[in-house]
């Protein structure tokens, strides 16, 4: 009776350590802690620097704080042209107004359609009524590929901690016609009145349309 006993004894034991073997070890603190985001983490938007149509260098950083909206542009293109009727001037004062930052950047290619340099370059924010903060160049394309920009127009909404809020097209109507702008949708509009009331943006991604970004031609 002793011997049974003590065997059943032996058993239970054993089945608790296997049990106690088989359970999850606690997380420690060290695990249970999130990594800290890089600089690379998707959503936040890629650090550059360019020069616009003065001749003076321009940095994502020196707008740390403000909203920035990025939009990239080609007058050649006739969806760029659709939007340059007045939508797209009266964004930028709307925007500007409120205290936004509005980039616009060519990232044209030299021999493609839409680059620009030197006094054209000077000149093409008086010759499209454009209000935008800066033009910058990107002739290499540098900027327009770290971006994953795909057409003109493509648009960014940064807010002030450098975090894309939203990205692609600019509005619900993806066409070159004029007539299509009355009783569009505009994403970056929207996007602007959510980051003012601070909120969550409700449309966080549009599919870009417009002509493709002349980049220069791959090695």
């Amino acid at each position: 009776m002793i011997r049974l006993s003590l065997m059943t004894a032996a058993v239970l034991l054993t089945l608790s350590a296997c049990q106690q073997a088989e359970a999850p070890a606690p997380a420690t603190e060290a695990s249970a802690t999130p990594a800290a985001a890089s600089a690379t983490t998707p959503g936040l938007a890629p650090a550059f620097t360019l020069m616009d149509a003065e001749g003076v260098q321009r940095s994502l950083a020196d707008f740390r704080g403000k909203t920035v909206v990025i939009e990239w542009s080609n007058e050649g293109c006739p969806y760029v042209q659709k939007h340059y009727t007045g939508a797209m001037q009266a964004l930028q004062r709307d925007a500007t107004a409120d205290g936004v930052v509005w980039l616009t950047i060519i990232s044209s290619a030299p021999g493609k359609q839409g680059y620009v340099e030197g006094e054209e370059a000077g000149a093409w924010k008086a010759r499209n009524n454009a209000a935008s903060t800066h033009l910058l160049l990107d002739p290499e394309g540098t900027v327009g590929k770290a971006y994953g920009a795909l057409t003109t127009p493509d648009m960014r909404v940064i807010d002030g901690e450098g975090r894309i809020l939203f990205a692609g097209g600019i509005d619900d109507r993806p066409t070159n016609k004029v007539e299509d702008l009355e009783g569009a949708t505009s994403f970056v509009r929207a996007a602007l009145e959510d980051v003012a009331a601070k909120r969550p943006v409700r449309t966080a991604f549009a599919p870009p349309y417009g002509c493709s970004i002349k980049y220069p031609e791959e090695a």
